[in-house]
């Protein structure tokens, strides 16, 4: 996390649907196609190619996984490493030559950074196109969807090359987005969350509840609808990141708006247009749908190619409708914030000139102080209202790990981290869950080599779990978006990784599984999901007591949705994708890594995170499309 930002990107990844293998072993991946962004904000899932100019050189032997496809032992969680010795990045992960603003905010990208950036379950893109006033950038691929195996990771050298190809990007812009799906507790919290983020609904005794999804008695499923890809002028590139299911509609940003469909027929159902692109949207929907978004007030333009990520909203994903924008000032200046989240009736944002809160009335509960030494870069929203507050230099941080009243901002327990952590991500709330690159150490750009359990009473470390890079591949942002974790799950006071892939035992088939770890001990359970040869698993998120996990195909199949139970690790399907080719290249061109997914109740959508002319010029491009069983 040490490296500059470089220029933003340019191009959007592509889509396209998984080929049939030819007679000979596929060549390895070139880097570009899919780099694993070293210590910079990661879009929505996504990890865009390296930069088109200059092109680094591509490694030319990416790192293979350990026999035993990384499981690690149950082995004592290791010291922290000394934090790097050299940081480059001021904190404000401004452009370089330019200078922080107010509090040390840093000046805001270009339009949109695009989801992958914005972008999503994983969620989210980056970087502009020259239009809508933006100048000449450049911006990395994303691994292609048909590429058997999904790409591999990127080595030391490439990760210093590409590392911040999306952090000037993401400073405004956002990550995937997540949606309720109903009540397992009378919450809704990231039910239908493609990230699984905080997990299923505590029970009282570090246990969680039973699931509410059933398997039907045909989990065939078909295309409900597809919503076409906007239309993008000028070749530029806009964030079209945040989507969220609620009982009665599938709701997607768009460019500048956010639209409810008929999660059934695709039906339009309202429309609620913005001043400017969406930047961030929160993963959480209150009991009463109601969710949050951040998004700049002003269209980009060549005069003014960026206006900041000002303007906070209160969104009624029911009615449809903006219930009050609101905005904090330091002085005169508006604060541009990084990040956004909700915890019961609280709204809360966070940034480089610290944290603010609002009732979901509008009220302001607490905002900024230009006296305080230490500022809230983020929170995570949830069952519980968590801050990451940084104090001290850059090189020389401690960050405190806070579960505070979402109503006052009153500290109820803290946990400071190891002085030179300079990210950390907010994996879980309840249970409390933070995941962290300790020492630049993972090497891989995944922003994870370890998580820490943290009893949210005491603020005490309950243990630490080493999960190197090379053999898991979930992700992390937490540069400016903390809740920003992907292809995981906390539920059943466990937590769900997928492994790297790894040769199947089909010809040229790669495959992974999905492991647990027990977040009182940091040892594995044991427990074990195999994706099936061919296929690639990634949790989607908790289900009371189990993990609802999508697997993605091969180039034979449809994709389907499972349940895995918490206790046996018994899997249910729950939803099995057609295996025509048209259906199939749809599919796989919306990879978990790179979009969004949201699955409840026998529906199971696929959305973008950002739009752009070269998404517009080609046939059969989707914004989101929508499978469902009968």
């Amino acid at each position: 996390m040490t490296q500059p930002p470089p220029p933003p990107p340019q191009q959007p990844p592509q889509g396209g649907g998984f080929g049939p293998p030819q007679d000979q072993p596929p060549q390895t991946p070139p880097p570009a196609a899919g780099p694993d962004l070293g210590k910079t904000p990661q879009p929505g899932y996504g990890y865009p190619q390296a930069p088109q100019t200059p092109p680094p050189a591509a490694p030319q032997n990416p790192p293979q996984p350990p026999a035993g496809y990384g499981y690690p032992q149950g082995a004592p969680a290791p010291q922290t490493p000394q934090p790097p010795q050299t940081p480059q990045t001021p904190p404000g992960y401004g452009y370089p030559g330019q200078q922080p603003g107010p509090y040390g905010q840093p000046q805001q990208a270009p339009y949109g950074q695009p989801g992958y950036g914005q972008p999503g379950f994983g969620q989210p893109g980056y970087g502009q196109q020259p239009g809508y006033g933006y100048p000449q950038q450049t911006m990395p691929h994303p691994p292609q969807a048909g590429q058997p195996g999904g790409g591999k990771k990127l080595n030391a050298q490439m990760l210093i090359i590409v590392a911040a190809v999306v952090a000037i990007a993401l400073i405004i812009g956002g990550g995937v987005w997540y949606a309720s799906s109903g009540k397992d507790d009378g919450k809704k919290d990231d039910t239908a969350s493609s990230s699984g983020g905080t997990g299923g609904t505590d029970d009282g005794n570090g246990g969680t509840t039973a699931g509410k999804e059933k398997a039907p008695s045909d989990p065939s499923a078909k295309v409900l609808f597809q919503v076409p890809a906007p239309e993008v002028k000028n070749d530029s590139t806009v964030v079209v990141s945040g989507s969220w299911l609620t009982d009665k509609a599938y709701v997607k940003s768009g460019i500048a708006r956010i639209v409810g469909y008929d999660r059934d027929k695709g039906g339009e159902l309202w429309k609620i247009p913005l001043d400017g692109p969406v930047c961030q949207a929160s993963r959480h929907v209150t009991d009463d749908n109601l969710t949050a978004i951040l998004y700049q007030p002003a269209m980009p333009t060549k005069a003014d190619p960026s206006h900041g990520c000002s303007q906070i909203a209160l969104i009624d994903l029911d009615a449809g409708k903006r219930l009050w924008t609101k905005t904090v000032k330091t002085g005169d200046q508006l604060i541009n914030f990084d990040n956004i989240t909700l915890s019961g009736k609280t709204v809360a944002v966070g940034s480089t000139s610290g944290g603010a809160a609002f009732d979901v009335s509008g009220k302001l509960l607490w905002s900024p102080k230009p006296a305080d030494s230490c500022y809230d870069a983020g929170y995570g929203g949830g069952d519980k209202l968590v801050a990451v507050r940084k104090c001290g230099s850059y090189g020389q941080r401690q960050l405190h790990i806070q579960t505070i009243d979402p109503k006052s901002g009153k500290v109820i327990s803290e946990y400071k981290m190891t002085e030179g952590i300079e990210y950390a991500s907010i994996v879980s709330t309840n249970p409390l869950v933070v995941a962290a690159d300790v020492g630049d150490s993972a090497g891989d750009g995944s922003g994870i080599s370890d998580f820490f359990s943290i009893d949210g009473k005491t603020g005490k470390l309950r243990t630490r779990i080493s999960a190197p890079g090379e053999q898991f591949a979930a992700r992390c942002e937490g540069i400016t978006r903390v809740e920003a974790c992907n292809l995981l799950a906390v539920g059943n006071d466990r937590l769900y990784l997928p492994t790297e892939e790894h040769d199947g035992t089909g010809k040229y088939s790669q495959t992974n599984e999905i492991v647990a770890f027990d977040l009182a001990t940091g040892k594995q359970t044991g427990q074990r999901a195999d994706a099936g040869d061919g296929y690639t698993i990634s949790p989607l998120r908790m289900d009371g007591g189990n993990l609802i996990a999508y697997k993605r195909p091969p180039y034979d199949k449809g994709g389907q949705v499972v349940s895995i139970s918490g206790t046996a690790f018994k899997e249910t399907t729950l939803l099995q994708n057609p295996a025509t080719d048209a259906v199939r290249d749809v599919e796989t061109s919306m990879s978990p890594e790179y979009s969004e997914f949201l699955y409840a109740d026998g529906h199971l959508f696929m959305s973008k995170v950002y739009a752009s002319k070269r998404s517009t010029v080609r046939d059969k491009e989707y914004l989101a499309v929508g499978f469902g069983t009968s």
